[in-house]
Protein backbone atom coordinates (compact mmCIF):
# COMPACT_ATOMS: atom_id res chain seq x y z
CA UNK A 1 0.00 0.00 0.00
CA UNK A 2 2.64 2.64 0.53
CA UNK A 3 3.91 2.50 -2.89
CA UNK A 4 0.64 3.75 -4.18
CA UNK A 5 1.76 7.32 -5.09
CA UNK A 6 -0.93 9.65 -4.65
CA UNK A 7 -1.41 12.52 -6.72
CA UNK A 8 -4.25 15.31 -8.05
CA UNK A 9 -5.10 16.58 -11.31
CA UNK A 10 -6.80 19.54 -12.68
CA UNK A 11 -9.69 17.95 -14.22
CA UNK A 12 -12.53 20.64 -15.93
CA UNK A 13 -12.42 22.72 -13.53
CA UNK A 14 -12.19 20.39 -10.37
CA UNK A 15 -8.80 18.77 -9.01
CA UNK A 16 -9.29 15.26 -9.02
CA UNK A 17 -7.24 12.51 -7.19
CA UNK A 18 -5.53 9.64 -8.80
CA UNK A 19 -3.83 7.10 -6.93
CA UNK A 20 -0.90 5.49 -9.20
CA UNK A 21 1.75 2.94 -8.71
CA UNK A 22 3.98 1.55 -11.84
CA UNK A 23 5.41 3.84 -14.07
CA UNK A 24 6.30 1.64 -17.38
CA UNK A 25 4.31 -0.74 -19.32
CA UNK A 26 0.81 -0.37 -20.74
CA UNK A 27 -1.52 1.74 -18.21
CA UNK A 28 -4.91 0.08 -16.74
CA UNK A 29 -7.52 2.76 -15.30
CA UNK A 30 -9.24 1.50 -12.61
CA UNK A 31 -13.09 2.32 -12.51
CA UNK A 32 -15.02 2.32 -8.94
CA UNK A 33 -18.59 2.31 -8.04
CA UNK A 34 -20.50 2.74 -5.00
CA UNK A 35 -19.89 2.78 -2.08
CA UNK A 36 -16.51 2.49 -3.37
CA UNK A 37 -13.49 4.35 -4.38
CA UNK A 38 -9.67 4.62 -5.80
CA UNK A 39 -9.08 2.42 -1.78
CA UNK A 40 -11.56 -1.09 -3.30
CA UNK A 41 -8.76 -1.58 -5.67
CA UNK A 42 -6.06 -1.62 -3.80
CA UNK A 43 -5.08 -5.66 -4.46
CA UNK A 44 -5.41 -5.34 -8.26
CA UNK A 45 -3.18 -2.02 -8.43
CA UNK A 46 -0.34 -4.00 -6.83
CA UNK A 47 -0.86 -6.95 -8.56
CA UNK A 48 -0.90 -5.46 -11.96
CA UNK A 49 2.26 -3.26 -11.31
CA UNK A 50 3.86 -5.98 -9.88
CA UNK A 51 3.40 -7.90 -13.24
CA UNK A 52 4.75 -4.25 -15.39
CA UNK A 53 1.89 -2.13 -15.78
CA UNK A 54 0.96 1.17 -14.84
CA UNK A 55 -2.11 1.42 -12.87
CA UNK A 56 -4.12 4.24 -12.23
CA UNK A 57 -7.17 4.51 -9.81
CA UNK A 58 -9.00 7.58 -9.94
CA UNK A 59 -11.76 8.82 -7.28
CA UNK A 60 -14.71 10.00 -9.41
CA UNK A 61 -15.91 13.53 -8.79
CA UNK A 62 -17.72 14.25 -5.77
CA UNK A 63 -16.05 11.35 -4.26
CA UNK A 64 -13.25 10.02 -2.14
CA UNK A 65 -10.12 12.50 -2.48
CA UNK A 66 -11.24 14.33 -5.55
CA UNK A 67 -13.54 17.52 -5.20
CA UNK A 68 -16.63 17.99 -5.13
CA UNK A 69 -18.59 19.67 -8.06
CA UNK A 70 -19.99 23.20 -7.13
CA UNK A 71 -23.72 21.91 -7.98
CA UNK A 72 -23.61 18.03 -7.03
CA UNK A 73 -27.16 17.48 -8.54
CA UNK A 74 -26.80 18.30 -12.38
CA UNK A 75 -23.60 15.68 -11.76
CA UNK A 76 -23.93 13.54 -15.33
CA UNK A 77 -22.10 9.98 -16.68
CA UNK A 78 -21.04 12.35 -18.89
CA UNK A 79 -18.80 14.01 -17.10
CA UNK A 80 -17.17 11.00 -15.59
CA UNK A 81 -16.47 10.40 -19.36
CA UNK A 82 -15.49 13.61 -19.92
CA UNK A 83 -13.12 13.45 -16.68
CA UNK A 84 -11.59 9.96 -17.89
CA UNK A 85 -10.62 11.53 -20.87
CA UNK A 86 -9.02 14.38 -19.65
CA UNK A 87 -7.18 12.56 -17.01
CA UNK A 88 -5.59 10.53 -19.86
CA UNK A 89 -4.55 13.39 -21.94
CA UNK A 90 -2.80 15.27 -18.67
CA UNK A 91 -1.25 11.86 -17.91
CA UNK A 92 -0.24 11.20 -21.50
CA UNK A 93 -1.71 8.25 -22.11
CA UNK A 94 -2.53 7.25 -25.14
CA UNK A 95 -4.81 3.77 -25.13
CA UNK A 96 -5.92 2.24 -21.98
CA UNK A 97 -6.88 -1.06 -20.50
CA UNK A 98 -10.08 -0.44 -18.02
CA UNK A 99 -11.05 -2.53 -15.13
CA UNK A 100 -15.02 -1.07 -14.17
CA UNK A 101 -16.88 -2.57 -10.79
CA UNK A 102 -20.70 -1.50 -10.36
CA UNK A 103 -21.89 1.58 -12.08
CA UNK A 104 -17.76 2.37 -12.80
CA UNK A 105 -18.84 -0.25 -15.98
CA UNK A 106 -20.78 2.39 -17.67
CA UNK A 107 -18.83 5.47 -18.35
CA UNK A 108 -15.80 2.78 -18.83
CA UNK A 109 -18.00 1.16 -21.83
CA UNK A 110 -18.98 4.54 -22.98
CA UNK A 111 -15.71 5.71 -23.13
CA UNK A 112 -14.34 2.20 -25.41
CA UNK A 113 -17.44 3.45 -27.72
CA UNK A 114 -16.57 7.18 -28.53
CA UNK A 115 -13.05 6.09 -28.28
CA UNK A 116 -12.44 2.84 -28.94
CA UNK A 117 -8.70 3.64 -30.42
CA UNK A 118 -7.81 4.47 -26.71
CA UNK A 119 -9.34 1.38 -25.40
CA UNK A 120 -7.22 -1.77 -25.23
CA UNK A 121 -9.59 -4.01 -24.05
CA UNK A 122 -12.62 -3.71 -21.31
CA UNK A 123 -12.87 -6.14 -18.10
CA UNK A 124 -15.92 -5.61 -16.17
CA UNK A 125 -17.03 -6.75 -12.64
CA UNK A 126 -20.39 -7.11 -10.95
CA UNK A 127 -22.00 -6.15 -14.14
CA UNK A 128 -20.96 -6.55 -17.90
CA UNK A 129 -23.10 -3.48 -19.64
CA UNK A 130 -25.52 -1.13 -18.23
CA UNK A 131 -28.45 -0.17 -19.75
CA UNK A 132 -30.00 3.15 -18.78
CA UNK A 133 -33.35 1.63 -18.28
CA UNK A 134 -35.12 0.41 -14.57
CA UNK A 135 -36.01 -3.30 -14.92
CA UNK A 136 -39.84 -4.02 -14.27
CA UNK A 137 -41.28 -6.09 -11.40
CA UNK A 138 -38.51 -4.60 -8.26
CA UNK A 139 -40.10 -3.35 -5.76
CA UNK A 140 -40.62 0.05 -4.85
CA UNK A 141 -38.66 -0.31 -1.87
CA UNK A 142 -35.44 -1.62 -3.80
CA UNK A 143 -32.35 0.59 -2.83
CA UNK A 144 -32.22 1.73 -6.04
CA UNK A 145 -35.44 3.68 -6.07
CA UNK A 146 -35.40 4.83 -2.72
CA UNK A 147 -32.03 6.72 -3.43
CA UNK A 148 -33.28 7.63 -6.75
CA UNK A 149 -35.52 9.77 -4.55
CA UNK A 150 -33.90 13.80 -4.30
CA UNK A 151 -32.40 13.60 -0.34
CA UNK A 152 -34.26 10.56 0.82
CA UNK A 153 -30.62 8.70 1.10
CA UNK A 154 -29.29 11.98 2.57
CA UNK A 155 -31.73 11.78 5.29
CA UNK A 156 -31.67 7.70 6.12
CA UNK A 157 -28.22 8.17 6.00
CA UNK A 158 -28.15 11.40 8.05
CA UNK A 159 -29.38 9.17 11.26
CA UNK A 160 -25.98 7.76 11.77
CA UNK A 161 -22.25 8.86 11.10
CA UNK A 162 -20.51 7.79 8.04
CA UNK A 163 -18.37 5.10 9.44
CA UNK A 164 -21.68 3.50 10.34
CA UNK A 165 -23.40 4.33 7.12
CA UNK A 166 -20.56 2.89 5.18
CA UNK A 167 -20.58 -0.43 7.67
CA UNK A 168 -24.01 -1.13 6.64
CA UNK A 169 -23.81 -0.96 3.04
CA UNK A 170 -21.21 -2.89 2.82
CA UNK A 171 -22.71 -5.65 5.65
CA UNK A 172 -25.69 -5.18 2.82
CA UNK A 173 -24.49 -5.57 -0.10
CA UNK A 174 -22.48 -8.73 0.39
CA UNK A 175 -25.54 -10.35 0.79
CA UNK A 176 -27.01 -12.88 -2.14
CA UNK A 177 -30.61 -11.12 -1.86
CA UNK A 178 -32.14 -7.31 -3.25
CA UNK A 179 -32.15 -4.78 -0.75
CA UNK A 180 -35.94 -4.03 -0.56
CA UNK A 181 -37.41 -2.20 2.61
CA UNK A 182 -40.67 -1.92 3.99
CA UNK A 183 -43.13 0.82 3.48
CA UNK A 184 -42.10 1.67 7.06
CA UNK A 185 -38.39 1.37 6.44
CA UNK A 186 -36.00 3.11 5.79
CA UNK A 187 -32.62 1.03 3.42
CA UNK A 188 -30.25 1.50 6.70
CA UNK A 189 -32.79 -0.25 8.94
CA UNK A 190 -32.67 -3.17 6.87
CA UNK A 191 -28.84 -4.03 8.61
CA UNK A 192 -29.08 -5.26 12.33
CA UNK A 193 -26.64 -2.67 14.40
CA UNK A 194 -25.23 -6.24 15.48
CA UNK A 195 -24.18 -7.79 12.63
CA UNK A 196 -20.43 -8.39 12.19
CA UNK A 197 -18.20 -6.84 8.83
CA UNK A 198 -17.47 -9.66 6.08
CA UNK A 199 -14.50 -11.48 7.53
CA UNK A 200 -12.07 -9.92 4.21
CA UNK A 201 -12.64 -6.36 5.32
CA UNK A 202 -11.40 -5.33 8.10
CA UNK A 203 -11.90 -2.45 10.45
CA UNK A 204 -8.73 -0.59 8.80
CA UNK A 205 -10.52 -0.84 5.57
CA UNK A 206 -13.81 0.45 7.21
CA UNK A 207 -11.60 3.53 8.84
CA UNK A 208 -10.26 4.10 5.32
CA UNK A 209 -13.07 4.29 3.58
CA UNK A 210 -15.18 6.17 6.36
CA UNK A 211 -12.26 8.79 5.94
CA UNK A 212 -12.62 9.83 2.57
CA UNK A 213 -16.44 9.96 2.54
CA UNK A 214 -16.26 12.04 5.68
CA UNK A 215 -14.69 14.37 3.27
CA UNK A 216 -17.05 13.64 0.26
CA UNK A 217 -20.62 13.21 1.85
CA UNK A 218 -22.88 11.12 -0.36
CA UNK A 219 -24.99 13.75 -2.12
CA UNK A 220 -22.98 13.66 -5.34
CA UNK A 221 -22.57 9.64 -4.86
CA UNK A 222 -26.36 9.79 -4.79
CA UNK A 223 -26.77 11.94 -7.94
CA UNK A 224 -24.30 9.49 -9.99
CA UNK A 225 -25.44 6.81 -10.42
CA UNK A 226 -28.95 6.75 -9.08
CA UNK A 227 -30.27 10.04 -9.80
CA UNK A 228 -28.88 10.35 -13.54
CA UNK A 229 -29.49 6.33 -14.46
CA UNK A 230 -31.72 6.93 -17.02
CA UNK A 231 -29.42 9.47 -19.04
CA UNK A 232 -28.51 8.41 -22.36
CA UNK A 233 -25.80 7.58 -24.06
CA UNK A 234 -25.71 9.78 -26.80
CA UNK A 235 -24.35 6.86 -29.00
CA UNK A 236 -25.44 5.34 -32.33
CA UNK A 237 -24.36 2.12 -31.59
CA UNK A 238 -24.78 0.28 -28.17
CA UNK A 239 -21.49 -2.38 -28.90
CA UNK A 240 -18.49 -2.22 -27.13
CA UNK A 241 -16.02 -3.95 -30.34
CA UNK A 242 -13.30 -4.00 -27.91
CA UNK A 243 -12.28 -7.49 -26.42
CA UNK A 244 -14.44 -7.87 -23.03
CA UNK A 245 -13.89 -9.78 -19.72
CA UNK A 246 -16.69 -10.25 -16.95
CA UNK A 247 -15.94 -11.09 -13.85
CA UNK A 248 -19.01 -11.55 -11.49
CA UNK A 249 -19.17 -13.33 -8.15
CA UNK A 250 -21.86 -16.15 -8.39
CA UNK A 251 -23.43 -14.84 -5.19
CA UNK A 252 -23.35 -11.27 -6.41
CA UNK A 253 -27.05 -9.70 -5.60
CA UNK A 254 -26.28 -8.11 -8.88
CA UNK A 255 -27.51 -11.55 -10.57
CA UNK A 256 -31.19 -11.20 -9.15
CA UNK A 257 -31.35 -7.28 -10.71
CA UNK A 258 -34.02 -7.84 -13.29
CA UNK A 259 -33.24 -10.08 -16.22
CA UNK A 260 -29.57 -9.88 -15.11
CA UNK A 261 -28.44 -13.97 -14.78
CA UNK A 262 -30.56 -14.49 -18.19
CA UNK A 263 -28.72 -11.37 -20.09
CA UNK A 264 -25.26 -13.38 -19.20
CA UNK A 265 -26.24 -17.16 -19.84
CA UNK A 266 -27.93 -16.90 -22.69
CA UNK A 267 -25.40 -14.95 -24.45
CA UNK A 268 -28.04 -11.59 -24.84
CA UNK A 269 -25.19 -10.19 -23.93
CA UNK A 270 -22.94 -10.13 -26.72
CA UNK A 271 -25.40 -8.03 -28.61
CA UNK A 272 -23.51 -5.31 -26.45
CA UNK A 273 -20.01 -6.89 -26.24
CA UNK A 274 -20.26 -9.46 -28.59
CA UNK A 275 -16.19 -10.38 -27.96
CA UNK A 276 -16.54 -11.10 -24.63
CA UNK A 277 -15.43 -13.68 -21.91
CA UNK A 278 -17.47 -14.85 -18.50
CA UNK A 279 -15.42 -15.68 -15.76
CA UNK A 280 -17.50 -16.57 -12.18
CA UNK A 281 -16.02 -16.80 -9.00
CA UNK A 282 -17.36 -19.30 -6.58
CA UNK A 283 -18.76 -17.90 -2.91
CA UNK A 284 -18.15 -14.18 -4.35
CA UNK A 285 -20.18 -11.40 -3.37
CA UNK A 286 -20.66 -8.25 -5.27
CA UNK A 287 -17.22 -6.90 -3.82
CA UNK A 288 -15.38 -9.95 -5.03
CA UNK A 289 -12.34 -8.20 -6.04
CA UNK A 290 -11.82 -7.27 -2.28
CA UNK A 291 -13.16 -10.48 -1.20
CA UNK A 292 -11.34 -13.19 -3.51
CA UNK A 293 -7.76 -11.08 -5.01
CA UNK A 294 -6.59 -14.01 -5.08
CA UNK A 295 -9.18 -15.45 -7.46
CA UNK A 296 -9.55 -12.18 -8.99
CA UNK A 297 -6.37 -10.90 -9.65
CA UNK A 298 -5.22 -13.90 -11.64
CA UNK A 299 -8.31 -13.72 -13.82
CA UNK A 300 -7.56 -10.51 -14.61
CA UNK A 301 -3.98 -10.43 -14.92
CA UNK A 302 -4.19 -13.46 -17.98
CA UNK A 303 -6.59 -11.04 -19.27
CA UNK A 304 -4.45 -8.45 -19.60
CA UNK A 305 -1.21 -10.01 -20.68
CA UNK A 306 -3.35 -12.02 -23.39
CA UNK A 307 -4.21 -8.85 -25.05
CA UNK A 308 -0.94 -6.42 -24.55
Amino acid sequence: MEKIQHKYLDVRGLKLHVAEIGTAGPAVLFIHGFPEIWYSWRHQMIAVADAGFRALAPDCRGYGLSEKPAEPEKTTFRDLLDDLVAILDLLGIPKVFLVAKDFGVRPACHLAMVHPERVSAVITLGVPFILNVIPFGISKGFYMHRWREPGRAEKDFGRFDVKTVIRKIYILFTDSELQVARQDQEIMDLVDPSAPLPSWFSEEDLTNYATLYEKSGFQTPMQVPYRAWLEDYGVDELKVKTPALLIMGEKDYALKFGPLAEFVSSGMVKEYLPDLEVSYVPEGTHFVQEQFPEQVNPLLLNFLKKHT
